[in-house]
């Protein structure tokens, strides 16, 4: 029984907190940012892990606790103060110098579940080493693979110590266990979502424009076009002799208003005042070779008249002779 305790105290010590907190916070850093990733890591680790073990080791030597484990409620109470203070610190300088993403929203989670812890523990002495070396391997596992799981096992050793010194019972440690497990798998879902993009605005049926890092537009969504492009509508032309389907009637309309049908026995065109004129049918038309000549395209506005090959002859009669002459008809 004896040297069980004793392996049961050196579990606990090599298995504290505080080695858990170091390892995943350098492991998360490196992972989200390489050399410079391990930096903000291990700056993280200073504000989660190495100030608070200070205090504690502190508080021990000025006889405030006990031992480092503080397994009395109120000193506990107080440490998981200087722990949320310390931690609520190290998220604002990370956030403020520009740390890696993951890394600092898993400090933020962090300081969520020690403000959790500590409410729970002011009713029920939870074990707060057993859910913070759960939350370690879960996020681990998460970011890394699943081969990390096999780190419940140390979880495992490390309940087992907890409960052979007599410090939590095992229901104290499994609940514990499966607080900082549902905590951490809670925590990686969320990071992942917002670092996805996805938290910055849902677009559903859409099709989002990629931008590279200059900005330019990597891939832009499709310009669609009607099957039946758009014409300009039809429009009545006044101008003459111009063949189109629209102003083919008004064009002939209008020509038939100034000129008279091709072989009326009227005239082309008004004799002017006085003058008697006699109608006469024209000539036709000749070509050289002796054919007919082809008549005008319809609605081309020539289509109602045709000039004859030769003037008709016109007679006409002078309406007052000079004394002395007689009056006759004159032919022109």
């Amino acid at each position: 029984m004896g040297g069980s305790q004793a392996w049961a105290r050196r579990a606990t010590y090599w298995l504290e907190p505080k080695n858990w907190l170091i390892v995943t916070v350098a492991a998360i850093g490196w992972h989200a940012g390489g050399w410079a990733g391990l930096g903000w890591g291990l700056l993280a680790a200073l504000f989660t892990a190495v100030l608070p073990t200070l205090f504690i080791t502190a508080g021990v030597r000025s006889g405030r606790w006990s031992d480092r484990n503080v397994g009395a409620r109120r000193p506990r109470l107080i440490v998981l103060a200087f722990i949320t203070a310390s931690v609520a610190a190290g998220l604002i300088v990370l956030a403020a110098g520009g740390a890696p993403r993951l890394l600092t929203g898993y400090l933020a989670f962090m300081l969520v579940s020690v403000a959790v812890l500590a409410l729970v523990t002011m009713a029920w002495k939870i074990s707060i080493h057993c859910a913070v070396a759960s939350g370690s391997v879960a996020i681990l596992a998460f970011t890394f693979g699943p081969l990390v799981l096999c780190g419940y096992v140390l979880v495992v050793l490390l309940g087992w110590s907890r409960v052979m010194v007599q410090d939590h019972t095992v229901a104290q440690v499994a609940a514990g266990a499966v607080l900082g497990a549902g905590a951490a798998a809670l925590a990686y879902a969320l990071l992942a979502w917002l670092t996805s993009g996805a938290g910055t605005g849902a677009r559903t049926g859409t099709q989002q424009d990629s931008a590279t890092a200059s900005g330019q537009v990597a891939c832009a969504a499709p310009i669609t076009r009607s099957a039946r492009p758009t014409w300009w509508p039809p429009t009545m032309s006044s101008v003459p002799n111009q063949a189109s389907s629209a102003n083919c009637t008004a064009t002939a309309a209008a020509a038939g208003v100034v000129r008279r049908p091709h072989g009326t026995a009227g005239p082309r065109l008004a004799a002017p005042a006085g003058q008697r004129v006699s109608p006469a049918k024209p000539i036709e038309a000749k070509t050289k070779c002796g054919t007919e000549p082809k008549p005008p395209p319809g609605c081309s506005g020539l289509a109602a008249t045709s000039m004859p090959a030769m003037a008709p002859p016109i007679r006409t009669s002078r309406p007052a002779v000079l004394a002395g002459v007689s009056a006759s008809a004159v032919t022109m």
